[in-house]
């Protein structure tokens, strides 16, 4: 690939999911773009670029993203964020929405939605003190395969050995040939939608509680900065946005301050202005 291909390559992957090549950059493109040509029958990464640079298939183009950005998760990832979530967001959210008796949690790039599920297996054990409750959990992501996989709800047994407590598994999961399949009930509970992080999402309304990880590590410092106030933007003004364990917006933005109670949550500091009814209605 040619220093002119490799600029061209950077900047279309920038604007299609915010991702930032960085020195690493050379050996994502060398060893995960060849399959897409083969996919698609290509010659060769030169051929490959080429179309992108035409525009005229947009199959293509939504494959070279979806083979660039890295989908990588698990059940419970990073297990004392979710210890705190199960003892102090959750517990202070219900007693914050006892009169609406409505929860409604976003895990953005979410992948094949195992953190989503995370989420769904903690309300399940909470669920007598939320019986009459309307809970939305939605994930979103940019790649349509990993949310098709997301919706079906299957995933190898390597996936479900990675942070998945095994009492959790044999609750909610039942084997389906080779691979494990998470409930109905829990299925029923998360929603999956295209969601790239670079569009306007303002219509999915405000949540109580976002979870937002391990993406910003793949921007540059401009585009964190943008996606992280247009996430924090969509959080109720006594909600939590959660980060990646490396992740911070100290010296990007001060929209969003750390919560001293909750190591790695942060909310909105101008979340005030947001009404009730914004609040608990997509727009």
């Amino acid at each position: 690939m040619t220093e002119t291909d490799h600029r061209f390559l950077s900047a279309f992957l920038r604007a299609r999911s915010g991702l930032a090549l960085n020195s690493d950059g050379l050996y994502l493109v060398e060893s995960r773009l060849p399959a897409v040509c083969r996919r698609f029958g290509l010659s060769d990464p030169g051929e490959l670029i080429a179309i992108l640079r035409s525009g005229a298939v947009p199959a293509i183009e939504a494959a070279v993203v979806e083979a660039m950005v890295t989908q990588e998760t698990f059940f419970f990832r990073d297990k004392a964020i979710f210890a705190q979530i199960q003892d102090i967001a959750l517990p202070r959210l219900l007693e914050a929405r006892a009169a609406s008796r409505r929860l409604r949690i976003w895990s953005a790039a979410a992948s094949t939605g195992q953190e989503a599920y995370s989420i769904a297996m903690i309300l399940a054990g909470m669920a007598p003190s939320l019986a009459g409750w309307t809970v939305d959990i939605l994930a979103t992501d940019l790649s349509d395969v990993a949310l098709e996989r997301g919706r079906l709800g299957l995933y190898t047994h390597f996936e479900v050995q990675r942070g998945l407590p095994i009492q959790l598994l044999l609750t909610h999961f039942t084997q389906a040939g080779d691979l494990w399949q998470i409930s109905a009930a829990l299925r029923r509970m998360v929603s999956f939608a295209r969601v790239n992080l670079m569009d306007d999402f303002s219509g999915l309304g405000i949540f109580d509680l976002i979870l937002c990880r391990n993406v910003l590590i793949y921007f540059d410092d401009e585009t964190k900065r943008d996606v992280l106030e247009r996430v924090a933007a969509r959080l109720a003004h006594d909600g939590r946005l959660i980060l990646g364990g490396v992740e911070t917006p100290v010296g990007l933005t001060e929209t969003v301050v750390a919560c001293p109670d909750f190591k790695g949550a942060y909310s909105h500091v101008g979340c005030n202005r947001i009404s009730r009814c914004d609040r608990d209605s997509p727009k």
